[in-house]
């Protein structure tokens, strides 16, 4: 696959098809879609760093890459009107750089701002310690000029007024009742000093709100630091009584609305982050996703697929209408769920995802998980994820090609024209997109149609398809620290194969791991939006086809059937994506699903193609690190594995390892060989921690000891407590009853030539 990570590095797009099918019924018959996942901010060399040309000059305003009617705002400053380079102005401008598929625009103007941040973190006992500790290292790490508010919530709302800092003063809202803009401008004193205009929107400096009056509540991080310490020294858990048999009162729903409304008072359509630290279920307001009694239990999977979850449809409705809110005004809300219960993330994902928001889940505020991702949030120094803000996203494609949809951390933007095709796949019916926030990893799923019926002798006219992305870059390396406006436009094109030959053609670009990244967003999506969708049946249906059409074989003969090397992983991939957390919920809550289909849903090709099938590395005495068989026979008692599933950081020691290290064997002169053994996964084990966000979990574990479930879940059970085989000497078994690769292969074979 090297040529096809050659073009990711060029243009930052990786297809399923690189070669286009001729018409649309062979696109059909290709079962695989064609699409894109494009990452718009990815490095153009991964190995310096290095981003896209910087064209010493702004494009022409033929046209707008943006709707008209939403205009692109600066960071904290009100927004200024414009328009942006349309497809053929950019594609004029890639004629002159014919080396880079990529560009970046410079602004038209400059403004030197940093974005806000309003942080309401949820309070829990022995957890607020943690959280305080971690809110505390953020202020410091904090750039001087960002804005900061500050929000707790519990059985109320309080709001902070940290520019106040001769004494603590804070606004307390009732967690129950549903506040308006019109009651926060009048209940915070917004124009206790100033005549209220009586006409016109109310929103930011420029529409009647005071300087002054917004100070109050949002304030620069250099001058509120002290002010904010001093908050959450005297924070403590809610006062309120809880009785023993129910559970704590938290208006989560009311608190994020709050913030939200405030954010959009304060500084609407400037780069800004609501980060929302919850710590339990939301048990009060719209957002409720659990009663206060006790007794009753959380929503599992089986309550959503019965529909016996008197809260679920409300929350969800709920958090529908505070994402639009939030994309109206350009905002961010970011998540950190820290505990052993559920906390509502499968509610908020609507929200989280449409605004392009950061997600964290662990098991407490404590919990490296938490601390050490929450800390790279702000660091730069060794891990920079290159936030950005208030992007717009626009496709321009040839005339015999149309947009199905997106999925993927974006809103439409509902500009609906020719190229919107009738079929929708995840936000579709547009040809433009909000993303409020992304990174340097943000990666979207374009989902695209081919609409050719009749093809002609020589297909002449490759089709053309240009991503537009215009966004605010705030980064702390220096190209960036002025957070000015860019406009990146990658243009691409692919070619058309048709008639009977053009299987070999199409094998020949045929992508691998983008086409099982493609199914897997396309199959989480199905589970979540049709009733009665039977995954497994669906993804085995879709590999039989793909195998007919493109296999080898002499009809109804198992034994003649192979596969191009083109496509020889991809049954592979199908077979532990069947088996993977994406499609198998049982053993996981809702919370669980939601986040682990939110990271596929935003990160790239390589690292989607990880939480499908890990990777697992061995280490012995007689050969160094050496990549291994996700398989059950890859266990052996002197031999060391390192699986990377992306969520999880697995070091499993064979038995006899794990003997001789309970021996203190690598404490001896004689031993060291043993020493560095032990030693080398976990430096491989800290190379992958270090440079992943959010931080995998890291499982040290044994075999035979309690923790090894964590390999043993994502091994093919080639050997189990039924097989004929026994295990090799030292080896392992998997007690399960989920058929083995090869007894997948010898269906899926005997069902392709048929």
């Amino acid at each position: 696959m090297a040529e096809f990570l050659e073009l990711e590095a060029q243009d930052g797009v990786r297809m399923p098809w690189n070669v286009f099918p001729g018409t649309k019924q062979e696109a059909t018959a290709c079962v695989v879609p064609p699409a894109a996942i494009y990452t718009p901010l990815k490095p153009l060399d991964s190995s310096s760093g290095a981003e896209a040309p910087l064209l010493p000059y702004a494009p022409s305003a033929a046209a707008s890459a943006a709707p008209s009617s939403t205009p692109l705002p600066s960071l904290i400053m009100p927004p200024r009107s414009g328009s942006a380079p349309s497809a053929t102005n950019a594609i004029t401008s890639l004629i002159t750089m014919p080396l880079y598929p990529r560009i970046a625009y410079p602004p038209s103007s400059s403004a030197s701002t940093q974005p806000s941040n309003i942080s309401p973190p949820q309070r829990a006992q022995e957890e607020v310690g943690y959280l305080k500790s971690a809110l505390a290292q953020a202020v410091e790490l904090l750039p001087e000029r960002s804005l900061v508010g500050f929000i707790t919530f519990g059985t109320y709302v309080q709001v902070h007024e940290l520019g106040f800092g001769h004494i603590t003063k804070t606004y307390v809202f009732k967690g129950t009742k549903e506040v308006t803009k019109e009651q926060i401008l009048e209940q915070m004193g917004f124009f206790s000093r100033k005549t209220r205009p009586l006409t016109g929107v109310i929103a930011g400096a420029r529409d009647g709100l005071s300087a002054e009056s917004i100070a109050r509540f949002l304030v620069p991080a250099s001058e509120c630091e002290f002010v904010l310490n001093s908050v959450l020294e005297e924070l403590q858990k809610d006062p309120w009584p809880v009785p023993t048999n129910e559970r704590p009162s938290r208006c989560t729903s009311a608190a994020l609305s709050l913030a939200a409304s405030l954010l959009g008072i304060c500084v609407p359509g400037s780069g800004a982050r609501i980060m929302a630290f919850l710590g339990g279920p939301s048990t009060e307001g719209l957002g409720a996703i659990v009663s206060k009694i006790l007794s009753e239990p959380i929503r599992s999977h089986k309550d959503l697929d019965k529909g016996s979850t008197p809260f679920y449809s409300k929350a969800v409705k709920f958090y529908e209408g505070l994402s639009k809110q939030l994309v109206h005004q350009g905002h961010v809300l970011d998540l950190f769920a820290c505990a052993l219960d559920q906390v509502g993330v499968a509610e908020l994902k609507v929200a989280v995802e449409r605004t392009g928001g950061i997600v964290v889940l662990a098991e407490s505020f404590g919990h490296s998980v938490f601390k050490d991702s929450f800390r790279r949030v702000f660091q730069s120094s060794d891990f920079d994820l290159g936030l950005s803000f208030n992007g717009v996203f626009e496709v321009s494609c040839s005339k015999d090609v149309k947009v199905q949809g997106i999925i993927g951390p974006c809103a439409s933007l509902e500009k609906k024209g020719p190229l919107c095709s009738e079929t929708v796949v995840g936000q579709g019916n547009t040809s433009a997109w909000k993303m409020c926030g992304l990174d340097k990893k943000t990666s979207l799923c374009i989902f695209l149609i081919l609409q050719r019926k009749m093809v002609q002798m020589q297909l002449v006219n490759p089709p053309v398809i240009s991503f537009i992305s215009n966004y605010r870059y705030q980064c702390c390396s220096y190209q960036h620290t002025d957070g000015q406006m860019r406009l990146r436009v990658t243009t691409l094109s692919r070619r058309w194969v048709a008639g009977p030959g053009c299987l070999q053609d199409l094998s020949s670009g045929f992508d691998q791991e983008t086409a099982a990244v493609v199914m897997a967003r396309l199959v989480s999506f199905n589970m979540e939006t049709e009733a009665e969708f039977d995954a497994i049946r669906w993804l085995d249906r879709s590999l039989i086809r793909l195998c007919s059409r493109f296999g080898d074989y002499q009809k109804d003969n198992p034994s003649s059937f192979s596969f191009s090397p083109r496509l020889s992983i991809f049954p592979q991939f199908m077979f532990h994506l069947r088996r993977s957390q994406f499609v198998q919920v049982f053993n996981n809550s809702p919370d669980e699903t939601a986040y682990f289909r939110m990271m596929m849903n935003r990160e790239n090709v390589a690292d989607s193609v990880v939480m499908i099938q890990p990777s697992l590395i061995s280490y012995s005495f007689n050969l160094g690190p050496e990549p291994a068989l996700l398989d059950v026979a890859a266990i052996a008692a002197d031999r060391i594995l390192l699986l990377d599933s992306y969520f999880t950081v697995v070091i499993f020691h064979g038995s006899t390892i794990a003997q001789w290290r309970n021996f203190g064997y690598q404490n001896q002169p004689e031993h060291q060989v043993f020493a560095q053994l032990l030693r080398a996964p976990r430096e491989e084990a800290e190379g992958i921690i270090k440079e992943r966000f959010p931080v995998p979990r890291l499982v040290i574990c044994d075999q035979y000891g309690s923790q090894a479930r964590f390999l043993l879940a994502k091994l093919n059970p080639s050997v189990t407590y039924n097989s004929d085989n026994p295990p090799a000497p030292g080896g392992d078994v998997i007690f399960t009853d989920d058929v083995s690769f090869q007894v997948f292969m010898d269906h899926l074979q005997r069902l392709s030539v048929q």
